[in-house]
């Protein structure tokens, strides 16, 4: 990883500073690889599991942990096309002033009409065509929304009025999976036109559309439109455990740094959940057994 990116990522994850590390141009490359790390050592451990894995899913650029793993793409490959994806979305995100907002609604909550009048409140602002929508699908009554700051801001003010529970800024730099990242399109295209894409040995999940990949050119497409556009976990995981009634429900493990996709899939799902365990590269092996 260090040939590939030109600095010591592993360094940088152990000791910091944590403010590069969060960056989203050190960040990407290190889940990327600390989750592809966290498959070595599962691969260590049991064996069997990576054997017979039969389908795979990665959240954002997991998805392109996913894809190593299926054997779509070559790990160096696909770690420089991470590195092109971060740094052109780290660009994207400082030409303007936006972020992401963690939201926990309501039944009631209506995401798209609190978006649409956050947006309404930037135009009176002065701000042409202001970005301010769903960017991820979590859990039932979870979402994350990504846009200007000011329509975040709004949104956090009038959180009740929006039955919203909670509306909390995350730490991150830019409003990602929004046309905002419209720049870093070009830039990743290209990297992955260069790459050699195979047919994923086992079924990959689509961020996109919660679907299949079914071949290379497929892959290619979709994950560059996955920049722009919202990232359909809780459709994924619909599609991942979907099967009939009285059905044994699969082992799940999460691989990689933290454990959020656990946390995600018992509001997701109770029944897969209980069949889940974390595997994280840094953590000792008398730990996790």
């Amino acid at each position: 990883a260090e040939k590939v990116l030109g600095y010591d990522l592993l360094s940088l994850c152990l000791e910091g500073p944590r403010d590069a590390l969060d960056r989203t141009q050190h960040c990407q490359p290190a889940v990327f690889v600390a989750s592809l790390a966290a498959v070595e050592k599962l691969n260590h451990l049991q064996p069997e599991v990576v054997e017979r894995c039969v389908a795979a899913a990665g959240y954002s650029v997991g998805e392109f942990a996913a894809l190593v793993f299926a054997g779509a793409m070559g790990f160096a490959e696909a770690l420089y096309a991470v590195k092109v994806r971060a740094e052109a979305m780290q660009k994207a995100s400082e030409a303007v002033p936006s972020g992401m907002l963690s939201v926990v609604g309501r039944r009631e909550a209506n995401y798209k009409f609190a978006c649409l009048e956050a947006r309404k409140h930037c135009e009176s602002l002065g701000i042409e065509n202001p970005v301010c929508t769903v960017s991820n699908y979590l859990f039932p009554d979870s979402r994350v929304i990504a846009g200007h700051l000011q329509a975040l801001e709004f949104l956090q003010e009038n959180a009740r009025k929006y039955y919203f529970k909670r509306a909390k800024m995350l730490p991150v730099s830019g409003a990602f999976h929004t046309r905002l990242m419209e720049p870093a399109v070009e830039p990743l295209a290209e990297v992955l036109k260069s790459i050699e894409i195979q047919k994923p040995l086992l079924c990959v999940y689509s961020n996109v559309d919660g679907k299949k990949y079914m071949h290379s050119k497929h892959i290619q497409k979709l994950l560059v439109k996955q920049v722009v556009s919202p990232v359909l976990w809780e459709q994924t995981m619909h599609s991942v455990y979907e099967r009939k009634q009285g059905t044994e429900f699969p082992y799940t493990y999460e691989v990689g740094p933290g454990n959020q996709l656990g946390a995600i899939l018992k509001q997701c799902n109770l029944k897969a959940w209980k069949q889940y365990k974390h595997v994280d590269a840094l953590e000792d092996e008398e730990e996790a057994e």
